[in-house]
């Protein structure tokens, strides 16, 4: 069977566990005595680096190759830490990038302003007129001035008249207590 058929056979396989952007380039074949042929895939996927797809088929003389096994496996030096970098210089980093993701902010929101002051130029004599009366337009249909106390109150829905006592004492505030009887004490303690 043709190394090409061996590839497509492969990732085919390896579609079925990860999407195909994350497959990269084939990277080595290896053939062992057993008939079992090991690809290896370089990974695209962000978080990875240094890991690579791979896939052992077995091939038999007379045999269709037959998938054993897909995975994922780190490379040589993926599994290390990166080179340590004290907190000072990490957050120097930081806040320069922070300051140049602000700058490019603030430039493009000037183009944009600058963009739009074209379109939008007004003198300031339409924004604010003196004797501009806010609503007192007879074509509007509003009147801001008028006073319709003579519209007729809406009345509350699934109220009786018990609740609108309660309420009302509620909201009379609380209840003075009858002085009358304070001073009165019996006999004996005085």
């Amino acid at each position: 069977m043709a190394d090409q058929e061996l590839v497509r056979l492969a990732r085919e396989a390896l579609s079925e566990i990860t999407p195909e952007s994350t497959v990269g380039e084939l990277l080595t074949r290896s053939d062992a005595e057993d008939g079992v042929i090991t690809l290896t895939f370089s990974t695209t996927m962000q978080g990875y680096p240094g890991w690579h797809w791979t896939v052992s088929l077995a091939h038999l003389p007379g045999e269709e190759p037959t998938v054993l096994e897909t995975e994922l496996l780190p490379g040589e030096g993926a599994l290390l830490a990166p080179d340590w970098v004290p907190w000072s210089e990490r957050l120097e980093e930081y806040r320069a990038a922070q300051a140049a993701a602000a700058a490019e902010a603030e430039a493009e929101r000037a183009s944009e302003d600058d963009d739009s002051d074209e379109d939008d130029e007004v003198d300031a004599t339409d924004v604010y007129d003196e004797d501009d009366d806010f609503g007192d337009d007879p074509d509007d249909g509003i009147d801001f001035e008028s006073d319709d106390s003579a519209a007729p109150a809406a009345e509350p829905v699934g109220v009786d008249e018990a609740d609108e006592a309660e309420a009302d004492a509620d909201e009379a505030g609380p209840e003075v207590p009858d002085a009358a009887g304070l001073d009165e004490r019996p006999d004996e303690e005085q």
